[in-house]
């Protein structure tokens, strides 16, 4: 049984309440419920973040201590660049503080930011040579978008460590960290979100084809290249916006506490 809680009840700043981030709450805390139902998480390891609207120094993130599919959109935190919880109820966990604070405070173009150990991509990130071998049309979408961050350094535990991550981005949206997970940086929910599907799928196809024991064929360059950047457009059609709206869809139907 659900327990409905009131989102007033634990609010701490009526100042980030407005119309505006409250959206930004929902559409992040339908994220997590989609990644939760889509086995994208980790127990309560994984995080997900995104900067509050019409600032640059404050960041949603989940609590220590609530699994994906707990999250609500008042259950949310925001956190400032030095850790100090400005609304919300609990406290971020180390790595996800020292991860993506380090991540938006350097990289502001990453507004979003989707840390995981999704298993088929996190697999990917365990075996030599590139993670992505571009033979699928789904990981086209990615095609120039992603760097491997090869670097394992055990836990981000500290402010050097989250910087350091956040130094081997450069201008991917994909970061395939070795030993590790993944991140996917947007500058929206709805683009990271649909990214972080779209890249597990990519790589659970790739997983499946190379367990067959036969030779994966990679797509010629030119060709990822130019299916890449007509992914990008899509004459105009937003599909991140639309993927989001039918995850949004489903969960009204499904369990709508998520909006509390």
């Amino acid at each position: 049984m659900t327990v409905s809680i009131p989102h007033a009840s634990i609010m701490r700043n009526s100042a980030l309440d407005g119309p505006e981030v409250w959206r930004a709450r929902v559409d992040l805390a339908a994220c997590f419920r989609a990644a939760a139902a889509r086995g994208l998480h980790e127990g309560i390891c994984n995080h997900l973040s995104f900067m509050v609207p019409g600032r640059e120094d404050l960041f949603l993130v989940n609590p220590d201590g609530w699994a994906f599919s707990e999250i609500t959109a008042s259950r949310l935190l925001i956190c400032d660049f030095h850790r100090h919880v400005v609304a919300g109820d609990g406290v971020p966990e180390d790595t996800a503080f020292f991860i993506h604070a380090r991540l938006h405070a350097r990289l502001p173009r990453a507004r979003a930011a989707f840390h995981t150990h999704m298993p088929n991509a996190t697999a990917l990130c365990m075996v030599e040579g590139e993670p992505l071998v571009w033979a699928g049309q789904s990981a086209l979408k990615f095609h120039g978008r992603t760097v491997l961050d090869a670097d394992y350094n055990g836990l981000a535990l500290d402010e050097s460590e989250g910087d350091r991550i956040a130094a081997s981005v450069g201008d991917a949206d994909i970061v395939f960290m070795k030993h590790h997970g993944v991140l996917v940086l947007g500058p929206s929910i709805a683009k990271a979100w649909d990214d972080l599907y779209y890249l597990e799928r990519a790589c659970e196809v790739q997983v499946l084809a190379q367990s067959t024991g036969r030779r994966v064929v990679s797509v010629p360059h030119h060709i990822a290249a130019a299916t890449a950047e007509q992914m990008r457009h899509e004459g105009g059609r937003d599909s991140a916006e639309l993927h989001l709206a039918s995850i949004k869809r489903q969960l009204d139907r499904d369990a709508p506490e998520y909006r509390q």
